[in-house]
């Protein structure tokens, strides 16, 4: 089963990710921690990274293309995996979609968690990340909707998206999206 958990930043498609890892018992794959690990030890990718992620833009598609297809192959994720922050924009969705298909694979849902901005805000400011001020939350926000929420037509266009409330108990919203997966 392969799973692309969707939604804005703070939404909480990390810690949903984990959970529906651990019950799905399958990898769960964030861009998103492959950069923070990269950053915190200060490799090559990492210091890349940084540079991006402290603006809040988004790290070039090249960069964060290869890496999500890479830790998705086949040898590392054979029965399906949780895609968490990615793609985030329709290059990256083509060109997964098109890794996908050379493996003669595909996605079979994509999950949208969603959560009233302002909520939004109050998480990624109370979960005491560095990078996480204000300004950048909203710059974050801003490109999220010019660039990331238009992936949502592109899978649209393929399959039936699930929405999803993301506000409520950490398990009431993980079984949520448990009973959507198996209708």
């Amino acid at each position: 089963m392969n799973i692309i958990l969707f939604g804005a930043p703070g939404v909480g498609k990390g810690t949903q990710a984990e959970l529906l890892a651990s019950k799905l018992n399958l990898p769960h794959v964030s861009t998103g921690a492959i950069f923070r690990s990269a950053i915190s030890e200060g490799t090559d990718l990492g210091l890349k990274a940084k540079a991006f992620s402290d603006s809040g833009t988004l790290v070039p598609d090249e960069l964060t293309t290869s890496l999500a297809i890479e830790a998705i192959s086949t040898d590392k994720c054979p029965n399906g995996f949780i895609l968490d922050g990615f793609p985030r924009n329709i290059n990256q969705a083509q060109a997964l979609q098109e890794s996908l298909n050379i493996q003669n694979r595909n996605i079979d849902f994509v999950v949208c968690l969603t959560v009233p901005e302002n909520e939004l805000v109050s998480r990624m400011l109370n979960r005491g990340r560095v990078d996480d001020t204000e300004e950048v939350i909203r710059t974050r926000f801003k490109v999220y909707e010019e660039l990331t929420s238009p992936v949502l037509g592109f899978y649209k266009n393929i399959m039936e998206i699930i929405q999803i409330n993301g506000v409520g108990e950490l398990n009431e919203i993980s079984e949520r999206i448990l009973n959507s997966l198996v209708k």
